[in-house]
């Protein structure tokens, strides 16, 4: 038994596996074993963890729900951290949701409260800590567009930010930028609204949601980013192509519109196929492996940049590659 191992068994006793199958944990259901992976219940836990990863020279990485992942069939040579942080807390307009809570249950808390602007949450999968990572959205909106605050493990100290400071972009974040450092929880600054109305308008996107994609399980997401429109291609691209008008006035066109033109929809790799309701999407179909859904990202990438000269970037994050 190694010292890695039997410090870990101190801390988390039956909580520590090893050579979990990531596949068990991810919603592409696709995935190696970790050598070591561990459900921390508390911010202590956590730094525990990292402190005996570091001081053993060990790799480590944070995986909340998930999603928007692809784990290397090989697995991933280190510890694997499982944030069960689930607590959600309500003071005055504030909401704060610890990272280990589902992005859903955040949007009914959100209900619950009376509070509008998580309506569009109640569509995402995964976890607080990872749509604050990846500044998750949909529907026009943003995570990172209503924090307040994110607490964060720095440097074996917990410390908390500003929204202003988490740097958020399109699908970016200070803390995807740095991956040392690991989020603990958000706070969210939400206003009152009609709970009819908010449920309302939950119930719209959810159906709009379940009518245009695949259900969650076997898939991991949208798996390229939306292509931003530089100013020096736009005119070539609008005489290439037939792009929608309002793509073209907002400079974003949807991949899963241009993977549609090119006639993939449907295309399929091994277990892994390209969904034949959003593009954008892929299917774990049949015990698909992280090779074959590289190799259709590939082909994806490969089309999009010999057709329309556009190089499309993933939206998914690659582990143990």
């Amino acid at each position: 038994m190694s010292d890695v191992t039997i410090e870990l068994k101190n801390i988390f006793s039956e909580r520590l596996k090893e050579n979990e199958p990531l596949s068990k944990h991810t919603t592409w259901r696709i995935g190696g074993p970790a050598c070591w992976f561990v459900e921390a219940k508390n911010p202590d836990e956590i730094q525990s963890a990292v402190q005996i990863a570091e001081t053993a020279g060990v790799k480590y990485l944070i995986l909340g729900g998930g999603s928007n992942v692809l784990v290397s069939d090989d697995g991933f040579e280190g510890l694997v951290i499982h944030p069960s942080l689930r607590e959600i807390k309500v003071e005055g307009n504030f909401l704060t949701a610890e990272a280990g809570v589902p992005v859903s249950l955040v949007s009914r808390a959100a209900l619950e409260n009376n509070f509008s602007g998580l309506e569009w949450m109640i569509t995402l999968p995964g976890t607080i800590g990872g749509a604050v990572r990846g500044n998750a959205g949909c529907f026009g909106c943003e995570t990172g567009s209503l924090i307040k605050t994110v607490k964060l493990l720095r440097d074996g100290k917990i410390i908390e930010v500003a929204g202003s400071e988490m740097n958020f972009a399109y699908r970016n974040s200070l803390v995807k930028q740095n991956r040392q450092e690991i989020i603990l929880s958000a706070t969210f600054e939400l206003v009152s609204g009609d709970s009819e109305t908010i449920k309302n308008k939950m119930d719209e996107l959810l159906a709009k949601r379940l009518a245009s994609q695949p259900p969650a399980g076997g898939t991991a997401g949208c798996v390229f980013k939306n292509y931003i429109i530089k100013d020096n291609e736009l005119e070539r691209l609008k005489q290439e192509t037939d792009i929608p008008p309002e793509m073209l006035a907002k400079k974003i066109i949807s991949a899963g519109w241009l993977i549609e033109q090119m006639d993939l929809k449907g295309k399929q790799i091994g277990g892994a196929k390209i969904s034949e309701k959003h593009a954008n999407f892929i299917e774990n179909v049949a015990n698909a492996t992280a090779s074959d859904v590289i190799q259709l990202i590939a082909l994806v990438k490969m089309n999009a940049r010999d057709r329309f000269g556009i190089q499309l970037e993933e939206e998914v994050e690659y582990i143990g590659f």
